[in-house]
């Protein structure tokens, strides 16, 4: 392999924004597939692009804004296929510390990676020239990109005046309905079954069942405290488990800052959204009465994985990959009890949670190829052939007779790889590759099938139910539920928005944007915790002074220009 390439790197603390996105999503496909003689993968009359001929070996330079500490330099089971198949491999380089900034440097060094995916940064490759367009690679030579966007290709398409394709979206999976739910508000196993099961719909069932709890087991068996609620703070965390939550409890879907009305498209930056107020009410009166960490606004994520791992925290606000790694140290620990259900919480019962609000296909981030790239015709080949049945099957399931076999035309996973895939994360990822490429190819959702009756990914009803644990199990059983996403509002409960997600549109590089919604970030992140910490009758105070200082930074100017965005992608998507 040739010598890893690095581009210039700053360190610095502002927030992956978009991560968040929901994904951060995204948040969904992420496992692996069979090899290239797989009858289950190979049967496809989709793979157009997968030559049969030998291929020479090419190395091409690949940046990522999205981490990936558990990328073996395709020496996996899955690269290897990768590279077998396409004689393609990467020296690849994912972004540490702020990806923005570092993408900002890259795209003004003048010096580019052959491959970019730019999570959240493509405005900036796209506006130094950085990029191609590739509207005419992909309808000469990649045919399974072209079956798999379909009718969606216009959405591909940059903006209303530069309708060039520079991104084939990858973390935006085509026809995606997710079976499970790995968000709302947690809460131990254990309390919920010590209390009797009882309904966990609003803030006030939730905070009940804390306090109830903890009257009961103020200590663990150990003598530590039992917390209450902690929340996860660090940089842009405080997107999922601090601010977000503020909109999905009172009605509003994730638009990233902004709520934007369904019929008129009026914007304004969510926090002005007079229920949003009380929902940090309510956090300050959890606060006041003792029941939120009071470490949350302090604490470093690892600290904050630590304490989940200990199994002291009976509440959190948060997504399942964000808190993860804390409660897998639980399960490998024997302490079933204490991993953690989701629920779809609300301010009150007047509001859905909107969890699940659809968006319809909302493409976004993605790969591009650059304008150094040596050979951007085998490239669009080689990510065409990724994104074929066959690639794609051996990206989210692995190896045939390796990760999974093929009994009677049904693809099924091996329980003591299943077993392995769920306890062992870390190093499966490392052997296998399942969950290191997902995010490099267009693709597929789930609930999708392909041509063989099978899904496309591993996150179906069987495959989810099987990898919950007795406990898991008797919890989803008392609440008439199959899996967590039973609980929650259903998508058709909610009209489809004709824009996607406001995040997704990428901002002009001449925008004011950019520097307004820094200001507007600084100053919430600073008065959102001083708010929920005040003393109670200083609330009101804290938040008046909170839209001031918002108005103040030019606030509803930002609200304008999104608006304008939002208007432009409608007419564009038409």
């Amino acid at each position: 392999m040739a010598t890893k390439r690095k581009w210039p790197v700053v360190l610095m603390s502002t927030a992956l924004a978009a991560g968040l996105l929901a994904g951060c999503g995204n948040n969904n496909g992420n496992n692996a597939s069979p090899s290239a003689s797989s009858p289950a993968a190979s049967n496809s009359n989709a793979n157009e692009s997968a030559s049969p001929e030998k291929l020479d070996p090419i190395t091409l330079s690949f940046y990522s804004e999205d981490p990936n500490p558990n990328w073996s330099n395709m020496q996996d089971d899955i690269g290897k296929a990768i590279t077998a198949k396409t004689g393609v491999t990467l020296d690849a380089e994912f972004a540490v510390g702020d990806p923005i900034q570092k993408s900002a440097l890259i795209a003004s060094s003048g010096k580019y990676p052959d491959v970019i995916s730019a999570k959240t940064s493509i405005s900036k490759f796209v506006d130094a020239g950085a990029v191609l367009d590739l509207t005419e690679l992909i309808d000469k030579y990649a045919p399974n990109i072209k079956k798999i966007f379909g009718d969606q290709m216009n959405r591909l398409r940059y903006s209303l005046d530069d309708k060039s394709i520079y991104v084939i979206p990858t973390y935006d999976a085509v026809g995606h309905q997710p079976f499970n739910a790995g968000g709302g508000f947690e809460l131990q196993h254990r309390v919920v079954k010590e209390l009797g099961y009882p309904a966990i719909k609003t803030v006030k069932d939730y905070e009940n069942a804390i306090k109830q709890y903890l009257a009961k087991h103020p200590t663990d068996e150990n003598g530590n405290k039992n917390i209450g609620l902690t929340l996860n703070s660090e940089d842009w965390h405080m997107y999922i488990s601090v601010t977000n939550p503020a909109f999905y409890t009172t009605g509003a879907p994730d638009d990233g800052e902004f709520q934007v009305d369904i019929d008129t498209q009026k914007v304004t930056y969510h926090y002005l959204r007079p229920e949003e107020k009380e929902y940090f009410r309510w956090l300050n009166h959890m606060n006041a009465e003792g029941l939120l960490d009071k470490e949350s606004f302090v604490q470093k994520y690892d600290q904050y994985k630590a304490k989940i791992a200990s199994g002291r925290v009976l509440g959190l606000i948060d997504q399942d990959w964000d808190y993860g790694d804390g409660e897998r140290a639980l399960k490998e620990a024997g302490k079933f009890d204490q991993g953690y259900g989701h629920y779809p919480v609300t301010l009150d019962e007047k509001y859905k949670d909107t969890s699940f609000w659809p968006t319809g296909y909302n493409p976004s981030s993605g790969i591009a190829i650059s304008k150094s790239n040596p050979d951007p015709i085998r490239t669009i080949k080689f990510l065409d052939y990724l994104a074929s049945d066959e690639g794609q099957v051996l990206v989210n399931w692995g190896i045939e007779g390796k990760q999974y076999n093929v009994e009677n035309g049904k693809r099924v996973i091996p329980k003591e790889v299943n077993d392995r895939k769920i306890n062992d994360g870390i190093n499966f990822q490392k052997e296998t590759g399942i969950g290191s490429y997902v995010t490099m190819m267009a693709r597929y959702g789930d609930s999708v099938k392909d041509p063989t009756g099978n899904y496309y990914t591993t996150n179906f009803p069987e495959q989810i139910v099987a990898g919950f644990n007795d406990v898991e199990k008797e919890v989803l059983k008392a609440y008439n539920a199959t899996t967590w996403k039973d609980l929650f509002p259903k998508a058709e409960e909610f009209p489809v928005k004709p824009w996607g997600a406001s995040w997704s549109i990428p901002i002009p590089g001449d925008s004011d944007i950019p520097v307004i919604e820094e200001k507007l970030k600084n100053i919430t992140w600073k008065m959102i915790p001083k708010a929920i910490l005040a003393k109670p009758e200083n609330f009101d105070s804290v938040w008046d002074d909170y839209v001031k200082q918002l108005e103040k930074a030019n606030v509803h100017k930002a609200e304008s220009l999104r608006e304008e965005l939002i208007k432009n992608r409608i007419e564009l998507w038409k």
